[in-house]
């Protein structure tokens, strides 16, 4: 296979063999050489479905013709200035009418540069040093919030890598996801938390959802406690609809971190908030955040196309909905496994029920998991090779593909 001898080469000049630990499959991964639509096409030959479509960032599929015509207009301007340009006020303006509360947006290279850079934010704006976050949660791997879930109500951040110092670890608490008693226990004691950052819908671990009233509660408490609180909207940004988790819940965060979908599948981050929080950020305050890709031309050009698309056919999130609702039900009743799916966000979970918090999911099989993974791939469809990654539709599928990865569903599952 081409996929073997290329990755046997990677293993040489690559850590791991990869760029990335989630794109490490065993024994190797398969290698892309072109994606259009709703397909992968791999070095091997094979033409797969995508269900992971990035892990997130391709709401409109592979290749969207909207977008290409975008990336090749400012190509040919060109596509790094290192001044700031018009199309930084578009995708700016464009997320604050889009996002209630939202005055002022920074624009950085990645959504886990956005997360790093808003609990800066948060530190600087307060002068407190503690954050929390929700076990199991992801803001990506930066030393703040790479820290192990631990097993009670409230735990310390332990590092879940070496080379993170502990002292740093430390300043990072954890509370179980869909628990608010928890949180505000925490926030009763320890008087130097600064922020609650939270995925609004668990996307690295899920999709696991939040219990009715759960965020509004949340949003409470962090207001009796004067703790500021962050929505990670990476994922849900964009994908939930115009205005991402908080629009669909009814609950306003006080800084908002973006990503994936805001530029339409080029590398691209941002954190946005009320004007009097913002202007911490420098040139304007004290808290430092510098990038030479910040607002870069062609990440910029994409997100503004893909929002535009989205304005103009809102219809596409209805249709995604009808999509993951039809997998659900091709499947009917499953015993030992659970369904779960907002919008476009989907996973079957080896586990008999839909798991509320981190410690429930990573009860699942991950065993009969991995056993179902490659039998869907041999029929055609790539997910996330993993029990605990989000899987996504796109607008590129079309109702051929949702009726081929439900029957698919069915006869792995049932296997």
């Amino acid at each position: 296979m081409r996929s073997e001898e290329l990755f046997n080469r990677a293993s040489k000049i690559l850590p791991g063999g990869v760029s990335s630990p989630v794109r490490a499959i065993s024994p190797y991964p398969f290698y892309t050489i072109r994606a259009e639509g709703s397909r992968l096409y791999s070095v091997d030959g094979e033409e797969l479905i995508d269900c992971c479509m990035a892990y997130g960032p391709l709401l409109l599929g592979h290749g969207h013709p909207f977008i290409k015509d975008a990336i090749r207009t400012q190509l040919e301007k060109g596509w790094l200035y290192g001044t700031p340009t018009p199309a930084e006020l578009d995708l700016a303006s464009l997320l604050i009418a889009d996002y209630p509360g939202t005055e002022m947006v920074r624009f950085v290279s990645s959504g886990a540069e956005a997360t790093m850079a808003a609990i800066r934010l948060a530190r600087g704006y307060t002068g407190k040093p503690d954050i929390v976050k929700v076990e199991g949660g992801f803001h990506g791997a930066h030393d703040s919030v790479l820290v192990k879930a631990g097993s009670g109500a409230m735990t310390l951040g332990i590092p879940d890598s070496a080379g993170i110092v502990p002292e740093l670890a430390a300043h990072t608490l954890q509370v179980p996801y869909n628990d608010p008693q928890a949180l505000e226990e925490i926030l009763s004691k320890q008087k130097e938390v600064a922020a609650f950052i939270i995925e609004p819908v668990l996307g690295n671990i899920g999709p696991i959802l939040p219990e009715k009233g759960y965020l509004e509660t949340v949003r409470a408490i962090t207001l009796a406690h004067d703790v500021l609180l962050i929505f990670d909207e990476v994922i849900t940004g964009y994908r939930l609809g115009i205005g991402g988790a908080q629009e669909k819940y009814r609950v306003r965060p006080d800084i908002t971190t973006f990503g994936k979908i805001i530029g339409g599948g080029l590398p691209i981050g941002a954190f946005a908030g009320p004007r009097k929080i913002m202007q911490m950020i420098s040139p304007a305050g004290p808290v430092y955040q510098a990038g030479t890709f910040n607002g870069n031309p062609l990440s910029l050009a994409a997100g503004i196309a893909t929002l535009r698309y989205l304005h103009q056919h809102q219809e596409i999130y209805t249709m995604l909905e009808d999509g993951t609702q039809a997998i659900q039900d091709s499947l009917g009743k499953r015993e030992r496994g659970s369904f779960v799916h907002l919008g476009s966000m989907f996973k079957y979970f080896f586990h008999p029920t839909p798991p509320h918090n981190y410690s429930e999911a990573k009860r699942s099989d991950t065993g009969r998991f991995r056993i179902f993974w490659e039998k869907m791939k041999k029929m055609g469809i790539f997910l996330p090779p993993s029990q605990f990654e989000t899987n996504f539709l796109s607008s590129a599928h079309s109702s051929e593909d949702i009726e081929k990865i439900g029957k698919a569903y069915a006869s792995c599952i049932s296997e």
